[in-house]
């Protein structure tokens, strides 16, 4: 292949001089310690915390020895299951200080979801919060354990026969749990030589986090990730936006997926700056005052979190002047918003990031310095060190720059593998290690990116991936429901909403409030068909698949959703 002709495919590799860290993730909290030992590291406001580097580093290798003390090995599986609070920071550094693989758990997931994380990852301990909203942390998890207790430190659950060790984030614990009291004390059972001695055994290719994904057949895939992952991708996403020390990075969305627990998390540690928490799940006036009061110079949302604050009624009485840069991403980004966020939020420098859990996660994003049109209508070039190409799905053959395909990614970012799933691993990275997202994208001749279209039948709300196959295998389960279909319609606040096609059986008397009902307390709230229209047959081709987007079009055509036809440059 010719230059001329190489430079017309869609083949980026991004180029930098920022060099790759290989470092464990416990490393770099002490170098950061030890460079900045006094300067703010995190500020937790809902729970009136403030801690230094020394501090954190000094808290985080109390937990670690604590876990030791539990008997956590290195490769051993602990889960977290909790909203936004300084034990998850700490839990995140501890567990990666020790060698162990942090399991994260969505705050919104019930018993059912719950247990398929718990038995799937062999999860041999658990850290849980008390609940979120309406779920109870305690009695869900007493629901799936059916076991016998010779103390509370060691728990024999028939159900989940991996998990040996629960402690709940409370000064006091029921029987069967361990307090976080009784967890901090236990950390001086193991000495600070003992610590020192496992963090040597660590390589920064070992695997330290599992992130669940859902998949468009069965239940979620466990994305692992290494040290190596996810030090690079936060140092990378830092780099693009100028981050140091100085800068206070106000963080609203949730520690559990990878927002929140690599790019601002890991992010800000890797740069030794300053991570504030204005609450422990997203509240719009909470995060509007956090950025006044703490002087943040950063903010990250997905578009529903910044629409919300753009449209709170008290927005302009609160001094965001501080503000810089940030990252919108999660889900596609109103180019309206993105400039609504510039101009009111006085964030000039707010980028576009662009990725998935299985890429740890950013691919892509946009730079500060980039023109504004090129932020506000392309989620950036390739980060440094990270490959991408544009395929045609069918052959695999690399396309013409400005010619949709599916976009795939290769480097440091790339995952492990899924977790016990190598059918699934073999099927997302192909033999030459290129990780293929499913999503459609065209690269222009700039290097820039747009993501056109998913290959799959995604869903995202509010900047949470809902796959259609995991809800409608749920939706099976209700008595008197037939057959199922489940898509995704665009919706103002939050992208998309969950919309549910439902054939009953013959003589079923269902109606629609009855299945709604029976979603209730089973599966998470946003996973929860907004709309269910009851159908006596679906839309099939003459071989006898269903045709959802024939499904989604009549469904958007019906409830007048058409998108407005708009003019005018970006």
């Amino acid at each position: 292949m010719n230059h001329s002709t190489s430079a017309r495919l869609s083949y980026e590799c991004g180029a930098g001089d920022v060099p790759l860290l290989g470092k464990c993730i416990g490393e770099v909290l002490r170098d950061s310690a030890q460079q900045h030992p006094d300067h703010d590291a995190l500020i937790v406001r809902h729970q009136e915390r403030r801690y230094s580097y020394r501090e954190l580093d000094q808290a985080v290798d109390r937990v670690a020895r604590g876990l030791m003390s539990l008997g956590v090995q290195k490769g051993d599986r602990v889960g977290i299951w909790a909203t936004n609070c300084a034990e998850w920071v700490f839990i995140q550094f501890a567990a990666a200080r020790i060698g162990a693989i942090l399991v994260n758990i969505n705050p919104s997931n019930r018993t059912r979801e719950l247990e398929y994380v718990l038995r799937q990852s062999e999860c041999q301990t658990l850290i849980l919060g008390t609940g979120f909203r309406d779920i109870d942390y305690v009695a869900t998890v007493c629901e799936l354990r059916s076991e016998t207790e010779d103390s509370t430190r060691n728990v024999h659950c028939k159900t989940l026969p991996q998990l040996r060790n629960l402690v709940l984030l409370s000064d006091i614990a029921p029987r069967g749990f361990l307090s976080w009291r009784e967890l901090l004390q236990s950390a001086d059972l193991t000495t600070m030589d003992q610590l020192s001695a496992r963090e040597s055994e660590l390589d920064f290719d070992n695997a330290i986090n599992i992130q669940y994904t859902s998949g468009t057949t069965g239940f979620p895939k466990g994305a692992t990730l290494s040290h190596h992952n996810i030090v690079n991708n936060a140092l990378l996403v830092t780099y693009a936006m100028h981050f140091t020390h100085l800068d206070r990075l106000c963080i609203p969305v949730p520690f559990y997926h990878c927002f929140g627990m690599v790019m601002a998390n890991m992010g800000c540690v890797v740069r030794a700056a300053t991570m504030v928490v204005p609450t422990a799940s997203f509240d719009p006036e909470a995060t509007l005052r956090a950025i006044a009061e703490e002087r943040c110079t950063a903010i990250y949302g997905v578009p529903t979190m910044f629409i919300a604050q753009l449209e709170h009624p008290d927005f302009a009485r609160f001094e965001l002047t501080s503000l810089r840069t940030g990252i919108m991403s999660g889900s596609p980004c109103p180019i309206e918003i993105i400039k609504r966020v510039v101009k009111h939020m006085h964030c000039p420098e707010i980028t576009i990031a662009y990725g998935l859990t299985e890429s740890s996660p950013v691919i892509t994003q946009t730079m500060t310095s980039a023109p504004l049109n090129r932020r506000v209508t392309t989620v950036g070039k390739a980060l440094p060190h990270t490959e991408i190409k544009v395929i045609d799905p069918q052959s695999g053959a690399i396309v013409p720059r400005g010619m949709p395909g599916e976009l795939c990614t290769r480097g440091y970012n790339v995952m492990k593998s899924y977790y016990k799933n190598p059918e699934a691993t073999l099927a997302a990275i192909d033999e030459d290690g290129w990780l293929h997202t499913g999503d459609l994208a065209v690269l222009d001749t700039e290097g820039y990116a747009n993501i056109t279209g998913r290959a799959k039948d995604m869903i995202i709300r509010g900047g949470e991936n809902i796959y259609p196959r995991e809800v409608e295998d749920f939706l099976y389960t209700c008595p008197g429901v037939s057959a199922v279909q489940v898509v995704g319609v665009p919706d103002k606040k939050y992208g998309e909403q969950v919309v549910a096609w439902i054939r009953l059986k013959e003589g079923s008397n269902l109606k629609v409030t009855d299945i709604q009902e029976f979603c209730e307390g089973k599966i998470a709230r946003f996973k929860i068909p907004r709309i269910i229209k009851l159908v006596e047959e679906f839309p099939m081709t003459v071989t006898g698949k269903v045709q959802k987007y024939k499904i989604r079009e009549q469904l958007i055509h019906e409830l007048g959703l058409e998108p407005e036809v708009k003019s005018g440059e970006a």
